[in-house]
């Protein structure tokens, strides 16, 4: 009767890739473009995307997954994406990073196969640090100065 209120679910292809992200990108517009940088790199919309998930602890999906892709955000790994590197190099998966950086007005993907050494590994406690400095006053300061405004650019 109100089928034309569902939507048409795409098709999946391709391999499934876990992506491990840092919660700050949960639900972002930054989320949407790396899920289609990926589909175009990887041939694959086939993903598991922890946000879908909430806050629910998804690291047990790594090993039903071919590919693993860890995202960095200005060069460093939050404690999060640390630990599912971890897990996914454990189970022999095939690995990639995408570092999100931003260069005046642009955000910058650069997509890597492996894991580059120039990626700074972040404890918990650093984690935290980064977080509050995104978060700042009101999305002002740094957050602003990397990633735009927030109804703008995310």
């Amino acid at each position: 009767m109100f089928g034309f209120l569902r939507r048409k679910k795409k098709e999946k292809y391709g391999p499934l890739v876990y992506l491990s992200e840092p919660t700050i990108l949960y639900h972002t517009h930054t989320e949407k473009v790396i899920l289609e940088l990926l589909e175009e790199k990887l041939g694959s919309n086939n993903f598991i995307v922890p946000s879908d998930y909430g806050l629910k602890s998804t690291d047990h999906m790594i090993k039903d997954a071919e590919v693993f892709v860890a995202i960095a955000i200005v060069g460093k790994f939050t404690s999060l994406v640390v630990r599912e590197i971890k897990i996914a190099q454990e189970q022999g998966k095939k690995i990639y990073t995408l570092d999100v950086a931003r260069k005046g007005d642009e955000i910058l993907y650069l997509f890597e196969e492996g894991i580059p050494e120039r990626i700074e590994w972040l404890s918990p406690e650093e984690t935290q640090s980064l977080y509050a400095a995104f978060r700042g006053e009101d999305f002002s300061g740094f957050m602003k100065f990397f990633f735009g405004d927030r109804k703008r650019q995310w």
